[in-house]
């Protein structure tokens, strides 16, 4: 069968996902252009095309006479807003056979001067080997050097900070070191502290995740208090400075991460407006996927004399099988969705919208529906946002919609596929997108919904 649809001698299919009595099923009339989700005309029921090819869905061939989607203040997908000129045969592509030679570590967790509490959380998190960027970054770090990171999202540069950071707070303790962290969103600003916490839970050092979404005063309260680790939102982090209740003048070092992802976000003002306040003899550790023009301004503005470490190895779309399903019309495309959704080998999917609004509207009809599903952005309340993602991780949905919050940033492990119901408004983002699925070598699927 053609992806997304039962053939006729197919098992029933269970109450989980079973569309309603009502909904109607959509069926492309004999003739019609095909796409990934849509039957061929010429072939017999049941048939199964070649994924790809172009008598099948995912012909290459831009449908439409090479009409491209997102440009012109419309965008196809039923999304809104201005959005670059995007060819939806960019959005075809088949995953490529990638073998990669092994990286051959210089150094073991042991061989790093850690003190003895910290190597003893490190091994009882089960590293031994360090990953390219850990066994790179670590040695200057532990040195005071600044760094100039690039490393795509789920490379380990979290620990590849965090662990010289927290040595150097463990021997300068008496002289009170205190170390900033800063994050696009509130989701990855937490993830980041529960990691550091996994490191000190026996060395006694504390820290405050300064985000959006929960009570300023109980930020404020634990700054008051002491703590070695602030790491926040630059939004938040400039709110809590203007109240005085964040002084930077004990900050002797400084940590960007995705700090591509926050200029994209708007924060650059906020970014500036934090290092300059900071003492000019800091330690700055700066992590970014990309080195835009941008971004390597502000790296010869704020770095002094940087160790440059890459370990960009490849797009994690290469990995990725890509396609698009054409729609008609917005009532039959929730019905092709939910044809995708029951195919065999849809585990644990990510679907993107463009909008709030958009986003609660399709949790509501998929609820409807009988799948489980939850939904996550900038409108919910931190502590749900938090339970739901934890949720998704854990397999107890298997559906999750989200806006771009969710695009970068996030370690989301065995996403078997990422849906783009609404065309995302730049190919960056889309890029940021699918990058949610086919990691650590496995496979994934994205679709993009086009008119």
């Amino acid at each position: 069968s053609s992806y997304g649809t039962r053939p006729r001698d197919a098992a029933p299919v269970p109450s989980y996902g079973t569309r309603p009595r009502s909904a109607p099923a959509t069926y492309r009339p004999a003739g019609a252009p095909t796409a990934y989700g849509a039957r061929p005309a010429a072939r017999s029921f049941g048939a199964k095309p070649t994924f790809g090819s172009k008598s099948s869905f995912g012909a290459r061939k831009p449908f439409g006479g090479g009409k491209s989607f997102g440009g012109g203040g419309k965008r196809g997908g039923g999304g809104r807003g201005k959005g670059e000129y995007i060819d939806s045969s960019r959005f075809i592509k088949k995953a490529e056979q990638i073998v990669e030679k092994p990286y051959v570590a210089k150094h073991t967790f042991a061989d790093f001067p850690f003190d003895k509490k910290l190597h003893t959380a490190i091994e009882k998190k089960g590293f031994e080997h360090p990953m390219p960027i850990q066994d790179q970054a670590i040695p200057p770090a532990l040195e005071g050097r600044d760094i100039l990171g690039l490393a795509n999202t789920g490379t380990g540069k979290t620990a590849a900070f965090l662990l010289p950071l927290i040595q150097k707070v463990i021997i300068n303790k008496g002289k009170h070191e205190q170390v900033l962290i800063l994050a696009p969103t509130r989701e990855l600003a937490q993830q980041i502290e529960k990691e550091l916490m996994d490191f000190v839970k026996t060395i006694g050092i504390y820290s405050v995740s300064c985000v959006g979404g929960m009570p300023i005063t109980k930020q404020m309260r634990e700054l008051r208090q002491g703590v070695s680790f602030v790491i926040g939102t630059p939004g938040r982090v400039k709110d809590l400075i203007d109240r005085k209740a964040l002084l930077l003048g004990t900050f002797r070092s400084i940590v960007l991460d995705e700090a591509d992802r926050m200029l994209d976000m708007g924060f650059r003002d906020d970014m500036e407006y934090i290092m300059n306040l900071m003492s000019k003899d800091r330690q700055t550790l700066f992590f970014s996927a990309t080195l835009s023009p941008e971004i390597k301004k502000l790296t010869e503005k704020y770095l002094k004399n940087p160790v440059s470490i890459s370990v960009v190895v490849r797009e994690t779309a290469k990995n990725v099988d890509q396609d698009i399903i054409r729609i008609k019309t917005k009532e039959s495309q929730i019905d092709q969705l939910h044809d995708v959704l029951i195919n065999e080998g849809s585990d644990k999917v990510l679907i993107f919208r463009e909008t709030k609004r958009d986003v609660d509207r399709l949790e509501k009809e998929l609820l409807g529906r009988g799948f489980k599903v939850g939904a996550i952005h900038g409108d919910k309340r931190n502590r749900e946002r938090m339970r739901i993602l934890e949720a998704f991780k854990k397999n107890e949905i298997a559906i999750l919609i989200a806006t771009d919050v969710a695009a970068r940033g996030l370690d989301i492990p065995n996403v078997t596929h990422v849906i783009n119901y609404d065309v995302p408004q730049t190919y960056d983002t889309y890029v940021h997108r699918i990058g949610r699925t086919g990691r650590a070598n496995q496979k994934g699927k994205a679709l993009t919904f086009v008119r």
